[in-house]
């Protein structure tokens, strides 16, 4: 992962389906942790919200970091479905994507695949992916991987943006980390 080539996505951590899986709170550590990570670094950051009339908002803690403009709600469970992301991620100009976020299984595997299919680089940010049950979480990556998407943890790509100890955001980087 390259910090000048790629975009963070964080899909779906929202407020009535968080509660449901396992791991949750890790989980948004993770995304804070990335998306702040991502913000010391100017690497852009997309959130979906599934139906949120239906499951609510993002999680105050992640959506209040993010910019309302790179927020994306959705009925399609793949965002890339929408015309809207697909879209933002194109003005973008990155060509590779991290994801993260809920449920690994429904719309976090059906975005990848089109994100793949989009012919994006894709990363799964393994710890910040969950699922109400573990079985269908751990299905979901075994699937992405075969389709081509490469797993790797939050603090894996942390300091692979960074690159070395010398970069300006190497402390914020380190700080991020320790803090999860």
């Amino acid at each position: 992962m390259d910090s000048s080539r790629v975009a963070l996505l964080v899909i779906d951590v929202q407020g009535r389906l968080a509660p449901r899986v396992i791991g949750a709170d890790g989980i948004e550590q993770r995304c804070i942790a990335l998306i702040e990570g991502a913000k010391a670094l100017r690497i852009p950051v997309f959130l979906t919200e599934h139906c949120p009339e239906a499951l609510g908002a993002t999680l105050p803690s992640i959506r209040g970091l993010v910019a309302e403009s790179a927020i994306f709600a959705k009925r399609h469970f793949s965002a890339m479905n929408e015309p809207a992301l697909p879209e933002a991620l194109k003005r973008s100009g990155r060509d590779q994507v991290l994801v993260a976020g809920m449920e690994a299984h429904v719309c976090v595997m059906q975005t990848v695949l089109g994100v793949l299919q989009a012919d994006y680089r894709c990363w799964l940010a393994t710890d910040a992916l969950g699922s109400r049950r573990q079985e269908d979480r751990q299905a979901a990556i075994d699937r992405l991987r075969d389709a081509g998407a490469t797993p790797a943890s939050a603090e894996m790509a942390l300091f692979e943006w960074a690159k070395h100890a010398d970069h300006p955001a190497f402390r914020t980087i380190l700080s991020l980390v320790k803090a999860y």
